[in-house]
């Protein structure tokens, strides 16, 4: 016991020392790769530092009910750590007080593996994510997920991943319990404002245990994190959550429409984020730092006016001058 302890100490050690490295390395030269490869390490190294308190915050939450926070928690100790380590965070910028909406079914897009980062930002307490049944078996991330109440979906079973959504349909009326579900089902890795086709998953559930959808958004964020480029920068990345869309009186009928709707709302959300004069600008490979202080944020709503409230009088339409508060929040060099 003692040899093994020993040795996941020298491996700790390693792994910190190397970060340092690769850190100090960023600070000197504008190459991305040494970036990319220390927030990398930093990443993994939050994740499981988080995954370990997330099992000891589920296994204590679950003998003080309601348990059921477990995951709110730990995306929240995510966020903080890893805003420490990398300097990389999603902000929202409209509809906050949506993610209050209680039981609800919260979809997201989902992106890269840094949508982790997301969950962190916008994760409502008293909800639980679905996951492939095969994270399950992962050491640590799978023992936290199991504990704090993710529903697992098998994929390649029809019928069980059916009873699971009934099951967690029932416990949603019952417990008044939410569920975040990335309808895309798998992720885009997308280098410009785009969504794949939705699974229709979340739609049955929500219609089935008779809650409304709250939509969440992040705008492409290739800018920061470009995995085929070795790039992993430092950044703000911009957030809205949209009215949630009831379903109280819908039936199985209608899930093809709610999907469509759903989808319709949250693409023309991320172009809008995405495409402003000063977002991302994905199809530009020579994105430059922000070197300037951003103005203040303004909500969406007001950002993509219509050209009542902002811009009157000076030649600027409210949806030009208000879409340029939707900044893309890069800091410094490229670290």
């Amino acid at each position: 016991m003692n040899i093994l302890l020993s040795l996941l100490l020298q491996l700790l050690a390693l792994y910190l020392t190397l970060s340092m490295l690769l850190l100090a390395l960023s600070l000197l030269t504008t190459h991305p790769l040494p970036s990319f490869l220390y927030r990398l390490l930093a990443s993994y190294l939050a994740l499981l530092f988080c995954a370990t308190y997330g099992v000891l915050a589920s296994l204590a939450l679950f003998v003080l009910p309601p348990h059921r926070s477990a995951q709110w928690a730990t995306a929240r100790a995510f966020k903080h750590t890893m805003a420490l380590l990398t300097g990389t965070s999603f902000e929202i910028l409209s509809g906050a007080a949506h993610l209050r909406t209680r039981p609800a079914v919260f979809v997201g897009n989902h992106q890269t593996a840094l949508d982790v980062l997301f969950l962190g930002e916008i994760f409502p307490p008293h909800c639980s994510v679905t996951a492939k049944q095969s994270l399950k078996r992962v050491p640590l991330l799978g023992w936290f997920m199991a504990l704090s109440g993710t529903v697992f979906i098998d994929r390649a079973d029809r019928a069980t991943a059916l009873r699971a959504f009934a099951g967690a349909a029932t416990e949603m009326r019952d417990q008044r319990q939410s569920v975040f579900i990335f309808p895309e089902g798998t992720r885009s890795n997308a280098e410009q404002a785009m969504l794949l086709p939705f699974k229709k998953g979340a739609f049955h559930l929500a219609i089935q245990a008779g809650v409304p959808i709250v939509p969440v958004v992040a705008g492409c964020y290739w800018g920061v994190l470009g995995v085929r480029e070795r790039r992993f920068r430092a950044g703000r990345i911009p957030v809205v959550v949209l009215p949630p869309i009831p379903t109280a009186h819908l039936t199985p009928a209608d899930v093809e429409d709610l999907t469509r709707q759903t989808r319709d709302a949250m693409l023309d959300a991320l172009v809008r984020l995405t495409n402003s004069p000063r977002g991302q600008h994905a199809a530009n490979p020579a994105l430059k730092p922000l070197t300037t202080p951003a103005p203040p944020f303004v909500s969406l709503e007001e950002a993509l006016g219509d050209g009542k409230k902002r811009g009157a009088g000076n030649g600027t339409s409210a949806r030009e001058d208000g879409a340029d508060q939707l900044r893309w929040h890069e800091h410094g060099k490229e670290m």
